[in-house]
């Protein structure tokens, strides 16, 4: 237990250390994706996804006038599955090809290790940190970036605000509450607490990334592309989750050998980019996006031919994707850029 008897720390503290400490961190030392892991990502359900992906930036390229030099940015790779996917897709597009510059920004030298054996493309480089990106035009895109985020979990008692801590309780460790000036909060997230607000989940990690990022985009122009399951709501809720082998986890329980996760807030992160003055913020569906990039079109060409069997595996992956009982209205698509660059493909 790296947490001593009778210490607590804040549940952010507590999450960034599971997750991520250098020797036992759970995304540091495994890949949990896929049908062996812990979970699965839309790229690693259907390559579809993917191409979709690589059609939407280069149109996005195109539409800012066909920069030489542009940055595609992945946040958090995972395996690698769509940096591959995207790349084996632009190959008879000569020049967006030869004018992307392909990055990943990742944490996890175990992921990274993974990610380095699957791409093998000269033109893409690993970075582990934003300020290392070179001072073109940027395109950032995050598929489940943000919701492996640390996050801070604020609950409202008695007119009071308090912060949840976790604490290792004669050994066991159980969420404690330590109580926070109302002030301190606001300054904290940045805005004014309604009087119905009950309930606050912040990530000051992802607030510093969109804060770096908008930075980038503001003066480089480019944008941010975020898919990630989340709502839309003016109030928050606990969405704190832990995912073990497909399976909902005890939060408290299998810890380092679980993920832990959270939902994302749409309405605070348009609200939090557009204070950030990235003034073009787009949001829909994971369905609406992909339906609206012609996914059905790609599915129907690419399956014209098959067997009987192969066919049905297509369209069973793509009905993962967008259908509204799974994956296509709890995954949200938003998209930030500056409004000069009027694009607002698969929205």
């Amino acid at each position: 237990m790296f947490l001593k008897n009778n210490t607590k720390i804040p549940l952010d503290s507590f999450i960034d250390k599971v997750l991520y400490d250098k020797n036992k961190g759970y995304y540091m030392n495994k890949n949990p994706i896929g049908n062996k892991g812990d979970f699965i990502t839309s790229p690693n359900i259907s390559i579809m996804f993917s191409e979709m992906i690589a059609i939407w930036l280069i149109s996005f390229w195109e539409k800012i006038g066909c920069p030489k030099n542009i940055n595609i940015v992945e946040l958090g790779a995972g395996n690698g599955e769509m940096m591959l996917q995207i790349l084996k897709t632009i190959e008879k597009f000569n020049k967006f090809k030869s004018s992307s510059n392909f990055i990943i920004y990742e944490k996890s030298p175990y992921l990274k290790k993974i990610q380095k054996n699957k791409i093998k493309f000269e033109n893409i480089k690993w970075i582990n940190s934003l300020n290392k990106i070179s001072k073109f035009p940027s395109i950032f895109i995050a598929n489940e970036f943000f919701d492996a985020l640390p996050i801070k979990q604020f609950v409202k008692k008695n007119n009071n605000w308090y912060e949840k801590y976790i604490i290792n309780k004669d050994k066991s460790l159980e969420f404690f509450e330590k109580k926070i000036n109302k002030k301190f909060l606001e300054k904290l997230i940045n805005q004014k607490l309604e009087k119905n607000q009950k309930f606050i989940e912040y990530s000051p990690l992802a607030s510093e990334k969109l804060k770096n990022i908008s930075k980038i985009i503001k003066k480089q122009n480019g944008g941010l592309l975020i898919i990630d399951y989340g709502y839309k709501d003016k109030n928050m809720f606990d969405t704190l989750q832990s995912v073990r082998k497909h399976k909902k986890n005890t939060f408290l329980e299998n810890i380092f050998k679980a993920d832990i996760t959270h939902l994302i807030n749409f309405d605070f992160f348009k609200k939090k980019i557009k204070n950030l003055e990235i003034d073009s913020v787009n949001l829909t569906t994971q369905r609406e996006f992909l339906l609206k990039m012609g996914i059905l079109e790609r599915a129907e060409i690419i399956s014209k031919n098959m067997t009987f069997s192969k066919k049905s595996d297509i369209y069973f992956r793509l009905k993962r994707l967008i259908d509204k009982k799974q994956m296509g209205t709890l995954f949200k698509v938003l998209f930030a850029t500056n409004k000069k660059n009027n694009f607002n493909l698969g929205f």
